[in-house]
């Protein structure tokens, strides 16, 4: 009886550690993060409504820096389900969920990076409507006076329902240009399915941060102040003189 009693026991012991490693086993696997599979390298879920959810990924083999996007929409509450593709420029850095018309339309908002030296930030923008279709909208180039200075480093964040856009401003455009140490700060709003742009920093390529180039402002303007004097002087002298010649006539 003693036998067949540690038997149990013993089988009891062994199925119990069984179960305690398959537990440890399942929740090492729960715990552990989902790993993207070729040839897919991105992926990013958003949520908007419950029941509502956007899955944004990007794929491609073969060059890194090129590629194609899909975007996933769910909407399990209606039970329908949409696809949205197109061809990529660079790596997506990051995606955002936005309602700038406050339209009760959300906007999807891919910002991808590229290598090149012309356009740092390329945004891909999409508003879904009632028919859950994504429109694209086309997002504004940087103008000529917004271009001045700028040498990337794009920071978009999502504040108060408008989408903001922050860089550094550097002293040139060319490779060999430095920091000024102001930042140029966009407002993007969406008004008629069309973006419009509004510059909130009072910033300058010209901001001097170096005590090297205070100096050098603080010499350059006593000798500036005289020139203008003297050209003051020479205007008011050439005046009384012209006066004077037709007095005489």
């Amino acid at each position: 009886m003693r036998i067949k009693f540690y038997l149990l026991m013993l089988m009891g012991g062994i199925v119990f550690t069984g179960c305690s490693h398959e537990q440890k086993a399942a929740v090492k696997q729960v715990s552990s993060a989902p790993r993207i599979m070729d040839p897919f390298r991105y992926h990013k879920l958003l949520e908007v409504a419950p029941g509502e959810y956007y899955d944004v990924l990007s794929w491609g083999r073969g060059s890194a820096d090129t590629g194609a996007f899909v975007i996933l929409h769910s909407d399990s509450t209606s039970r329908q389900y949409t696809t949205t593709t197109g061809d990529l420029n660079g790596k997506i850095v990051d995606v955002y969920n936005s309602d700038m018309d406050v339209d009760g339309n959300p906007e999807i908002l891919i910002q991808t990076k590229g290598k090149d030296t012309t356009n740092y930030t390329t945004i891909y923008a999409f508003e879904y409507g009632n028919d859950n279709k994504a429109n694209k909208r086309d997002f504004p180039k940087l103008t000529s006076s917004q271009r001045d200075g700028y040498r990337g480093g794009d920071n978009f964040y999502i504040t108060e329902g408008k989408f903001i856009r922050e860089f550094p401003i550097y002293d040139g455009n060319t490779n060999n240009a430095k920091p000024t140490g102001a930042k140029r700060k966009l407002e993007y709003s969406l008004q008629g399915n069309q973006f419009t742009v509004k510059q909130l920093s009072k910033d300058s390529t010209k901001t001097i941060t170096t005590p090297v180039q205070q100096e050098k402002v603080k010499k350059a303007e006593p000798e500036k102040k005289k020139k203008e004097t003297t050209k003051k002087s020479t205007k008011h002298k050439k005046s009384v003189t012209h006066k004077k010649h037709r007095r005489r006539r």
